[in-house]
């Protein structure tokens, strides 16, 4: 399957409240009206990571689709183009970031009840060939956030090859998805040499430091 995802920054002047009751109550009705769509996911910064600053972004939208094919039939239909001239009432357009990715499940486990989702923004070393890079990711870097013990669940959302033909550069290269049970889990994780061992591998294949947000999903469709 193809996931589209699109994350983003709140409109300027929403409250953190306001943008979740209109990206449920008003846009996710919207979204789940487009046709051939599998599965829709919204994750939320939650409120802690305003504590310091403003995080990288408010939200991210996760959407599944069978194939290219399906994408074809999305594209230009009415129901998408009304879930686009709905998102200024959402986001800032220039937050707005879309990356078409394939997930790679490295560790399969149960999302938690209630639990949190770490959601890291990927970057590639600029040295590294797009499918190298890939490779390594998967490889080399993915058995070892897996073995970190308070990881329940590890995917890998690899941007797509085809986003980097005739020398093109993605917005990003991919996004790290690991769920918790909660905040102390991950931070119990966090001293873990397993953590240790996987934050130490980073500079071999990534642009440092790593963007991140720690997020609760709501699953809207599927």
């Amino acid at each position: 399957m193809l996931k589209v995802i699109t994350m983003f920054k709140r409109r300027e002047g929403m409250t953190l409240a306001a943008m979740q009751e209109y990206w449920i109550h008003r846009h996710a009705p919207l979204v789940c009206r487009l046709p051939k769509l599998r599965r829709y996911v919204q994750s939320q910064t939650i409120e802690g990571g305003y504590r310091k600053g403003e995080p990288a972004i408010d939200g991210m939208a996760e959407l599944w689709f069978d194939d290219t094919a399906s994408l074809r039939v999305l594209t230009d239909s009415p129901e998408l183009n009304a879930v686009l001239a709905d998102e200024p009432n959402l986001m800032r357009s220039e937050s707005r970031c879309e990356i078409l990715t394939e997930d790679v499940v490295i560790k399969d486990g149960p999302i938690p009840v209630g639990g949190v989702k770490n959601v890291e923004l990927v970057v590639r070393r600029p040295d590294l060939a797009p499918a190298n890079f890939h490779q390594y990711w998967i490889d080399i870097h993915g058995p070892l956030g897996g073995s970190i013990p308070q990881v329940h669940r590890y995917v890998q959302s690899h941007t797509r090859l085809a986003a980097y033909r005739d020398g093109r550069e993605p917005p990003l290269d991919g996004l790290a998805l690991t769920w918790f049970t909660d905040t102390a889990a991950m931070r119990a994780a966090a001293v873990t040499q397993e953590y240790a061992d996987t934050r130490a591998d980073e500079h071999n294949f990534l642009t440092e430091p790593l963007a991140f947000v720690i997020t609760r999903e709501r699953v809207m469709l599927g």
